[in-house]
């Protein structure tokens, strides 16, 4: 057997999805709309970047060519050849809704059929009789927010407030989320995990996806941060994914970042973490070194979402594409005869769009393996075709849900 290799570029869609007019996103399309600022000249930014995206390793895998799967527009790849083993394509998302839960497990073979719950546009955000379980079960003197915010703004606005008080910042978006942001040292670290799960107990009879823990320091507007101590409290799949399989099997199944979270730390032998996109790459490089027969390391590398999706930070997001991309070479040369390395997303988050929440889009499905024959995939119907090439590759028996392109792309079982 041999390893696979799942890297997820959080929220860099490429737009054309079939169905973005149901979420108020068509046209959106988080790729085309940074590299078409970078071409102007509107994501120039002194002592960052400045010029064109340049992304040549990411083109060369097909990058472009996935775009054009995708809306049928092209891109120029600045004349980038592609790699001989390099596949690429696009694919549709067919879960509801528009968030990480939804999308990881789609990738990992299990499509989200059932609606998650959703908190309204209205102030107060929270019903009524929630609230007051909360409050009372979290014994806590009350909550700040309770609306939908950005995460950011929220602190700067409650913050100091939270720290007299000593009441928790409970906020929400479009997505199917319960975010709770507190002060590390006011408030406690150890304390803000427990009362999310006292908060994740109390909103499972309401489908919520995620109670988020956001950690924040600092000790006025000007000089909160959040931290990179962030935790996901996620519903669990209802149904096995990849993961469960290949644990099943025997095989190890290494996460980076918060995959762990997203799945509720079903299916995961493993858990590494860093303060960034960067440090967490450093832990991609070093799972793929420990990575053996059968294993998957799968990473997720969240920045790109948190802080430039929906920050609406273009020059940031396209500085964090290419310094992802200059590192590619170094997880290449990591492939041995047979690897199976795939780059993706789990939905869109375009900085130039209206609003700071995510946008339905398809996902790039590009990459590489020494001994594959590589081409041009298509557009899948679902993101599930990742996840069940993923088994193939690693000889586990066809799953429920999606189709593998492995033998289009030169794999045998």
């Amino acid at each position: 057997m041999a390893r696979a290799f799942l890297f997820v570029l959080d929220s860099f869609g490429i737009g054309g999805a079939a169905d973005a007019d149901r979420y108020g996103d068509d046209g959106a399309n988080t790729f085309a709309h940074i590299a078409e600022a970078c071409a102007e000249g509107r994501s120039d930014r002194e002592g960052l970047r400045s010029g064109p995206l340049f992304v040549p390793h990411m083109a060369s895998l097909g990058l472009g060519k996935a775009a054009e799967t995708a809306t049928g527009l092209g891109f120029s790849s600045s004349g980038t050849d592609l790699l001989a083993a390099a596949f690429h394509g696009a694919a549709q998302e067919v879960s509801s809704g528009k968030d990480t839960p939804s999308g990881h497990w789609e990738i990992a073979g299990l499509p989200v059929r059932f609606d998650w719950g959703y908190f309204p546009d209205t102030v107060p955000a929270f019903p009524a009789e929630l609230t007051a379980a909360i409050i009372r079960e979290g014994k806590v003197p009350g909550i700040l927010g309770n609306c939908h915010a950005p995460g950011t703004e929220i602190i700067e606005r409650f913050g100091e407030e939270h720290i007299r008080t000593g009441k928790p910042i409970c906020y929400t978006s479009v997505d199917s989320v319960l975010q709770i942001a507190a002060h590390e040292v006011h408030f406690g670290l150890e304390r803000l995990y427990e009362f999310c799960k006292v908060v994740r107990r109390l909103v499972d009879p309401l489908r919520i996806g995620r109670v988020i823990a956001r950690p924040f320091v600092g000790e006025t507007a000007a000089t909160f941060e959040r931290t990179y101590n962030r935790h996901d409290y996620a519903v669990p799949p209802p149904e096995p994914t990849l993961l469960d399989r290949l644990i099943a099997r025997g095989s190890r199944v290494i996460a980076i970042g918060k995959i762990g979270d997203i799945f509720a730390h079903r299916g995961i032998s493993q858990v590494r973490k860093g303060a960034g996109n960067m440090a967490m790459f450093d832990e991609a490089l070093g799972a793929m070194d420990d990575a053996g027969d059968g294993d998957l390391v799968f990473a997720n590398f969240v920045d790109f979402d948190t802080e430039f999706g929906h920050r609406r930070d273009v020059a940031g997001y396209a500085a964090a594409l290419e310094a992802f991309d200059r590192r590619l070479p170094e997880a290449f040369a990591r492939l041995r005869q047979g690897d199976l390395l795939i780059l993706t997303a789990d939905h869109g988050n375009d900085p130039t769009w209206q609003g700071t929440d995510h946008t339905r889009e398809r996902i790039p499905v590009i990459g590489t393996g020494p001994g594959f024959k590589g081409g041009d995939i298509g557009l899948r119907t679902t993101f599930a075709d990742i996840g069940e090439t993923v088994a193939e590759h690693l000889g586990l028996a066809h799953g429920l849900y999606g189709t593998s392109f492995y033998t289009a792309i030169g794999g045998h079982a």
